[in-house]
């Protein structure tokens, strides 16, 4: 049971007296070693309700009394609190000098020894919750399904032993195929990625004696090829490509060089170094696409798949969102959720598909080993697409707030090239089943490849047109 509002204040008051209990024992026992002072033992009780009363009543004005997840920016407020609370019980001693009131006002020495006892007391108490909070918080639990089970043993024992080059190695989804394909196994694994320092962190991650890492820039033909002869593989997982949305919307030219073509040329390299398998990365935007991106990803797999027939079998694997890969909505709402809120959401009504990394990298892995001798483009079973809304505040939840009290939701509106609803249903007659429950084959109908491949040549090389629009009328090939 998850505990908000007054109900969570109410536990973390009983759990900040208890704190409290042991604060005031320590200082009394520093103070006067467990010897029953002049007041007597009743005045002791009296006097750490006294305490107690002041203690609270300044972390319920400072508003501490609802921060349970401790984050830098409260520490003013805390230590706030705890310097009102050693001023009012100091003034007390003060104003009320007499010794018959001496059970409600502790010595000097004591309101001081206690005031900072509390206070770590206190900021430890809410740190360690922070680290449980954080530790219990997993995707896994935002899903509204059971998640695939692992690779099967067919899986395992097609990787095991073989030479896998992974592209856009740095990236969430590359950088999980990397660690997965040497779990299962293979013997060398060639990290292909242009950003320095994505490479660098994923290769200090895995074994250098398997996995060597490879600066390069996939739609550069000659350095693929000579990464391709010297390397040798047999297996290419394709993850490299610009995938969010308004970003390739704002540069349509780079999107369709880098999804599209550079994914052609690639596959051309692979298909002449005798590549078995050629594995794409591809996306739900694809289906209907309206965005740009979702037209480059399209556009990729009917470029792709044209090459099938020259020794290597060429697919594309389209999945939904990732949850927690970089520049994702997870880890944007984690970041909003750790500073205080608002949480921004584009539509209340929008809807996505789900799945976490390892899921979707392990179906990845599993498509490649099912018997289609053509190749094709797969798609997985995500479930039922969860109400962004519902994420948003299940999120919250998780973090130990109240959505709507304790963290606000922001909506912002549609951003160009998103759609409300993704579509990916694998119920419909658009996809037939494999040998793989959570593994479909989908039927997308068939384009001319050298069209395809003239038309976004001329696009990309005409720099007098609209680009963005010209970039949109691509999706006539969808």
């Amino acid at each position: 049971m998850k505990l908000t509002g007054w109900p969570r204040v109410v536990v973390g008051g009983v759990a900040d007296a208890i704190v409290m209990v042991f604060a005031f024992a320590a200082a009394f026992a520093l103070r006067f070693e467990f010897q029953e002072p002049m007041w007597g033992w009743k005045g002791v009780w009296l006097s750490f309700f006294t305490v107690w009363s002041v203690q609270t009543a300044m972390l319920l004005l400072f508003d501490c009394g609802r921060r349970w997840r401790l984050r830098a920016r409260d520490l003013p407020r805390f230590m706030g609190a705890f310097v009102a609370s050693v001023a009012v019980l100091t003034a007390m001693r003060v104003v009320l000098p007499s010794h018959d009131q001496l059970y409600i006002r502790p010595p000097y020495s004591i309101t001081l020894i206690n005031g900072v006892l509390v206070a770590v007391g206190l900021l430890v108490v809410r740190w360690l919750w922070t680290l449980y909070v954080n530790a219990r918080t997993r995707e896994a639990r935002l899903l509204t399904r059971r998640e695939a089970p692992p690779v099967d043993d067919a899986t395992r024992a097609y990787y095991k032993g073989k030479r896998v080059l992974v592209t856009g190695a740095g990236g969430t989804i590359g950088a999980e195929l990397v660690r997965q394909v040497v779990a299962l196994g293979a013997s060398r694994v060639v990290m292909v990625e242009r950003g320095e320092n994505a490479l660098y962190e994923i290769a200090r991650r895995v074994p250098a004696d398997i996995c060597v890492p490879e600066m390069a820039d996939v739609g550069d033909a000659e350095r693929m090829r000579d990464i391709f002869a010297r390397h040798r593989p047999e297996v290419v997982l394709h993850a490299a490509a610009y995938k969010h949305v308004p970003m390739v919307e704002i540069n349509p030219r780079e999107g369709l060089r880098n999804n599209t073509l550079a994914t052609r040329r690639l596959g051309e390299v692979a298909r002449a170094s005798g590549v078995d398998k050629f594995v794409m990365i591809s996306t739900d935007k694809a289906v209907n696409p309206i965005s740009v991106m979702g037209i480059s990803k399209r556009l990729a797999e009917i470029l792709l798949l044209d090459l099938n027939g020259g020794g290597t079998v060429f697919s594309a694997v389209r999945f939904g969102n990732v949850l927690g890969s970089s520049g994702s909505v997870v880890p944007l709402w984690e970041e909003q959720i750790a500073n205080g809120g608002p949480v921004t959401v584009t539509d209340r009504r929008m809807k996505r598909y789900f799945m976490t990394v390892s899921e979707a990298v392990g179906l990845v892995l599993s498509s490649a080993v099912l018997p289609d001798a053509d190749g094709c483009v797969y798609t997985l079973d995500m479930g039922k697409p969860v109400l962004m809304i519902d994420l948003a505040e299940e999120m919250i939840r998780q973090a130990g707030y109240a959505p709507g009290r304790d963290i606000r939701i922001e909506f912002t509106g549609i951003r160009p090239g998103e759609k409300l609803f993704e579509e990916l249903d694998v119920t419909g007659k658009a996809y037939r089943r494999t040998g793989h429950a959570k593994i479909y084959v989908a039927t997308c109908g068939d384009a001319p490849a050298a069209d395809v491949a003239a038309d976004v040549a001329r696009v990309l090389a005409d720099e007098t047109q609209d680009i963005s629009a010209a970039a949109k009328s691509l999706a006539r090939w969808c």
